[in-house]
């Protein structure tokens, strides 16, 4: 990870954005879980989008990561939470909802210690028992 200091405050490098952006606990899990994406399940930074724009019932919210497949769908959208952050039921209903909009074939929630994947087949969530490598489809 590419990290610097401006002003007394710490930034990381955002390989999506192509950018530093200040290096807060979510940001950390988020920029290993792009790395950890990239290097070891082959998806590629290119079809990757951080910290878009969805409407969910009628409030602008932001999604963390969807990776995208080469006909420019959603194929993964990733919840990050900071490190001391506990998974719960309600990061599940805020990826579920987030889901709802995006529409991916796979979801993540992760904190960086632990992550949860599902696959949604008929709009329903498939515990996955690991992270599946990128395909096309």
């Amino acid at each position: 990870m590419k990290l610097k200091t401006i002003n007394g405050k710490e930034y990381i490098f955002d390989v999506v954005r192509k950018k530093y952006v200040l290096n807060q606990p979510e940001e950390w899990v988020r920029q290993h879980i792009i790395k950890y994406l990239n290097e070891k399940k082959n998806y590629p930074i290119s079809l990757m989008s951080v910290e878009k724009q969805i409407n969910i019932n009628q409030t602008i919210k932001r999604y963390d990561l969807v990776c995208y497949n080469t006909d420019g769908k959603p194929l993964f959208l990733v919840e990050c939470k900071a490190p001391n952050i506990k998974l719960n039921i309600e990061t599940f209903d805020q990826s579920f909802n987030y889901q709802n909009e995006v529409k991916a074939k796979y979801i993540m929630v992760t904190n960086g210690a632990t992550h949860f994947c599902f696959e949604i087949k008929n709009e329903k969530p498939i515990f996955l028992k690991e992270i599946p490598h990128y395909t096309t489809k």
